[in-house]
């Protein structure tokens, strides 16, 4: 039958190892492969031979899997480049030294171009190769999917920050700025979802440039109706001309992306500096977001587990490459008040390299928010806990594949 390999690659999730586990489980459930391999470090540990044999896990391990956060194989921010043979021919090398014959790759937009480069090569290359994309980001910012694995439950997380720590500024009477800064590089969903709890006076998102002395005027505006000021803002957000808010964006990630952090502090000075406050709170939420397998959206979960079983599933078509399965919201059910999803499957070419930003018409003017709309879209997405396996009162997790 050969063997099948699984990959994770980017920045992971709090349900990146929920996809990991599908693919492991679908395979026990119906073999259609004698062992899955799990490659180390993504891509580059795949290059370098170094592959963990997952195809035996137990139940119990891989209902710990599903809830342990972080990239359970390691992962990486190495990008196979079109053209590069000689990446393409060592992987292949590795897969037939293996008994190889799919690949499936677990990451963000990068991760799916990959996917579609070597679907593409391998075509004219290694024609018995297949190589299939099981979509996550944690930004919410891949198309032509409703929505991303990983980002239901960065959202949960976000909201419940958002919440617990508006409380707890809103319990002083002293004048400071709050600043709550999300992950979220092209676009706003993430910060954005925050406006689901109420409590965000302000947000900023990279979806509208940002406009200095307007958005003071709306602090101003905020601080004079009620004497505080709730601000959200994406790590993303940028001025008109594209020079991001943020002061750490000359290095970047390996895929020539600026490495972003530091739009809350910026905020927070700039209101100090013109005197509408004296002193400010900055919380970053950074990789929390993507981390918290204690605040699991049990939709996200369910979704991720599923999209694993699905493309392991749609891998028995001996046609099935380039391909990327993704999760769709049902419209009927929409139209009824109910949230559905059904999981469709699409070339991986309409998966990479195009950014779905936040809606500009589920923006309000001057900063003020999200629509009806958009807190519609967000709500039935942080719905539900998993049932997560204790251990000293911690969530319980398995030791890291690249770990062992």
């Amino acid at each position: 039958m050969g063997n099948c390999l699984v990959a994770q690659s980017g920045g992971p999730t709090a349900v990146i190892n929920a996809s990991l586990a599908g693919v492991i489980r679908a395979n026990q459930l119906n073999p259609l492969y004698d062992r899955v391999f799990g490659g180390l470090h993504g891509i580059e540990g795949v290059l370098d031979d170094k592959l963990y044999d997952l195809t035996d896990l137990t139940e119990h391990e891989i209902e710990l899997l599903k809830q342990t956060p972080s990239s359970a194989l390691g992962t990486c921010r190495y990008k196979l480049k079109r053209g590069n043979d000689a990446d393409y021919r060592r992987l292949v090398e590795v897969m037939d030294a293996h008994d190889i014959d799919v690949m499936f790759y677990i990451g963000g937009n990068d991760s799916m171009d990959t996917v579609d480069a070597l679907a593409e090569w391998a075509v004219a290359n290694a024609p018995q190769k297949r190589f299939i994309g099981i979509p996550k980001t944690v930004d919410n910012d891949l198309v032509p999917v409703d929505h991303c694995p990983g980002f239901p439950s960065a959202a949960k997380l976000a909201c419940q920050v958002t919440h617990a720590t508006y409380l707890d500024y809103a319990a002083y009477t002293r004048p400071e700025v709050f600043v709550l800064e999300t992950m979220g590089r092209d676009a706003g969903w993430l910060a954005a979802s925050c406006c689901v709890t109420g409590d965000v006076d302000l947000l900023v998102l990279p979806e509208v440039d940002f406009d200095r002395d307007a958005f003071l005027a709306e602090v101003q505006k905020k601080f004079d109706e009620k004497g505080e000021c709730y601000i959200v803002v994406s790590e993303g957000a940028h001025y008109a001309d594209g020079r991001y808010l943020s002061a750490g964006d000359a290095a970047n990630d390996g895929f020539a992306h600026a490495v972003l952090g530091g739009a809350a502090l910026t905020l927070k000075q700039m209101i100090i500096d013109a005197g509408i406050v004296p002193r400010g709170v900055v919380q970053d939420l950074s990789r929390a977001a993507r981390s918290s397998n204690f605040a699991q959206s049990l939709v996200d979960v369910t979704e991720a587990y599923d999209l694993g079983m699905s493309a392991h599933m749609r891998s028995g078509d001996t046609a099935f490459t380039g391909q990327v399965v993704g999760v769709l919201r049902n419209e009927a059910a929409a139209a009824e008040g109910r949230y559905a999803s059904e999981i469709f499957a699409g070339p991986a070419s309409e998966f990479a390299n195009f950014v779905k930003h936040f809606p500009t018409e589920w923006i309000l003017p001057n900063y003020q928010g999200i629509s009806e709309e958009a807190l519609a879209y967000f709500r039935p997405l942080i719905e539900g806990e998993p049932k997560l396996v204790m251990k000293g009162g911690l969530p319980a997790t398995i030791v890291p594949f690249n770990k062992r």
